[in-house]
């Protein structure tokens, strides 16, 4: 299934129970494109969703649209074998029409394997930037361990490139802690990245408290982290912007710190890793 092209793949494929309470629609059309209204009670929540934070704070401007217009996109369910229905995609708008004290809601029925219910709602997600860091991270590091699926299939599935999906699965390598101040927002996904570079969890937890204590910016971190290379006995050199733009593009390419140092006509990139299996992983890169 063309996962990758988002939730336009999410028409059902047929197989509609006819217990629903109210269908809309054209009646020649075929089941897979009515659209049926379902009694809210009678649908769990999808347990493959990667979002786990839902916040009543989060919902409320959605609340307040159900509650005046209603819910304009249905949400996508499956029928469970035991009777009843289970989510697949739109939980925001579940659990809006569960608060606003709506009897049923709009959905469209169709069949999905674990692995797609885990792959869809993902897709959802990170579409609409609903997941945190760590969140995302385990849900990429779920499809490559239980499904077998490589950095580059997951990156395809959710339309993301392998060196965003690989950089989301590493932070989960970092001390549950820092995890968390990833969670609540207290650091970003790039200076948390940065503090990969170092091997020892004591040293990652030290510097950790240094950016939580001050503004750094994420090359400050990677700087306390992996040494200053521009700074020389008089003091500290500004950096080529021009280089610094490669850098990047370079760290992007590979989902690692890259340093670039010239001198004159000369110079080096320097790529770092920070376990054997990134390592190994680059060398697959650069083959």
């Amino acid at each position: 299934m063309p996962l990758g092209k988002g939730l336009s793949s999410l028409i059902p494929q047929g197989g509609l129970r006819k217990t629903f309470r109210r269908e809309t629609g054209d009646k020649n059309d075929n089941d897979h494109n009515r659209i049926w209204h379902i009694p809210l009670s009678e649908i769990t929540p999808n347990a493959e969703q990667p979002r786990k934070d839902f916040s009543h704070e989060d919902l409320e401007d959605l609340v307040s649209s159900v509650k005046k217009h209603g819910v304009l996109q249905p949400v996508i369910v499956t029928e469970k074998e035991d009777g009843g229905y289970e989510l697949i995609a739109g939980e925001r708008r579940f659990r809006s029409s569960q608060i606003a004290g709506l009897p049923t809601i709009p959905a469209i029925v169709r069949s999905a394997t674990t692995q797609e219910k885990l792959e869809l709602a993902l897709i959802e997600n990170v579409q609409r930037q609903d997941l945190n860091p760590i969140e995302e991270g385990f849900a990429y590091k779920r499809l490559i361990d239980e499904f077998n699926l490589t950095q580059q299939e997951v990156a395809e599935q959710v339309g993301k490139s392998r060196p965003a999906v690989a950089n989301m699965v590493r932070l989960l390598d970092l001390p549950e802690e820092i995890q968390k101040a990833l969670v609540d927002k207290k650091i970003s996904a790039g200076k948390a990245r940065a503090l990969l570079g170092l091997k020892d969890e004591k040293e990652q937890m030290r510097v950790f408290k240094s950016v939580i204590g001050e503004e750094m910016t994420v090359r400050e971190v990677e700087m306390e982290v992996y040494g200053n290379p521009e700074k020389s006995r008089k003091g500290s050199v500004r950096k080529d912007p021009n280089i610094m733009a490669q850098e990047e593009l370079l760290e992007d390419r590979f989902g690692t710190k890259v340093t670039i140092t010239q001198k004159g006509k000369n110079g080096a990139i320097t790529i770092h890793f920070s376990s054997k299996d990134e390592l190994k992983r680059l060398l697959q890169e650069l083959a």
